[in-house]
């Protein structure tokens, strides 16, 4: 899986470089994840701009992400979403779990 961190001082970027995340990937997400709690890095954003398809493994991964950061006082938020991944994020409900942002530099501005 080809995913790109930077780091934005008090908040991880995590850009997600694959067309699917699903799941013959997600755990890769998940684990870079939990690497980055341990570090006491618990602000994170991913961008899912290059995502075209997300399954139930990819939202499980994103879920894990968002309680490990709530139950160490911090924040997990997403930006990028194609209407495609949006709309699976909308029927899952879980729009209303995650804060969300058409891109990187708004999400940031929100932190």
């Amino acid at each position: 899986m080809v995913i790109q961190v930077d780091d934005k001082g008090d908040v991880v970027l995590i850009e997600v470089k694959e067309e699917r995340l699903d799941a013959h990937n997600s755990g890769e997400l998940k684990a870079r994840m939990l690497a980055l709690f341990e570090e006491d890095k618990n602000n994170i954003l991913i961008d899912l701009n290059d995502v075209r398809f997300v399954d139930s493994s990819g939202l499980g991964a994103l879920v894990s992400g968002f309680k490990n950061a709530s139950s160490r006082n911090g924040v997990l938020k997403l930006c990028g979403l194609q209407p495609q991944v949006k709309s699976m994020f909308e029927l899952t409900r879980l729009h209303r779990v995650f804060e969300i942002y058409s891109d990187a530099q708004e999400a940031l501005g929100s932190f």
